[in-house]
């Protein structure tokens, strides 16, 4: 549904919502957008965060959420990102690379000097690396590579130290 033009992800959310449901034979409203909210960060996410922020770094988060749902998600994080950048902001999903424009135009940053991480092989890392980035994989789940990101971590724990590495 991301590939498809560009809709709201309270809307993409509830499509698939439904989809899920109906594949198990239920007719009802999706619960997906009302749960977001809710989602948590994994458990050392905002100690990393915290940590890299202590060190000077920039953060900014590119979602392919909506505005009103990333808001809601920020404060369990413990800090607010220097730049939030959505799907909202550039009316595309990752991979497409709206993201990453918009990124450059509100911050100013260079590709040298910024690092991209992120979870997914095909939102995040595929795309960064073809637009020239560096990236860092989350592998939670020992995923075979299908990319080459520069550096792979099992959970953002040991986040700031690669960042301080790749510097």
């Amino acid at each position: 549904m991301e590939g498809e033009s560009y809709r709201s992800y309270r809307d993409v959310l509830d499509e698939a919502g439904r989809r899920l449901l109906a594949s198990f034979g239920v007719d009802a409203p999706s619960p997906l957008p009302a749960s977001l909210p809710a989602w948590r960060p994994f458990a050392e996410v905002p100690a990393a965060l915290a940590e890299l922020r202590r060190r000077g770094r920039k953060i900014a988060i590119l979602s392919n959420v909506d505005r009103d749902l990333i808001a809601s998600s920020i404060p369990q994080l413990g800090l607010e990102p220097d730049l939030v950048v959505t799907a909202q902001d550039c009316g595309s999903y990752k991979p497409a690379p709206g993201h990453w424009r918009v990124f450059r135009e509100r911050s100013g940053a260079d590709v040298g000097g910024t690092i991209h991480v992120g979870a997914s092989q095909l939102h995040d890392m595929r795309p960064a690396a073809a637009l020239g980035w560096r990236t860092v994989f989350v592998d939670r789940h020992g995923e075979p590579l299908e990319t080459a990101p520069t550096r792979v971590i099992g959970d953002l724990a040991p986040l700031p130290d690669v960042i301080d590495a790749l510097e």
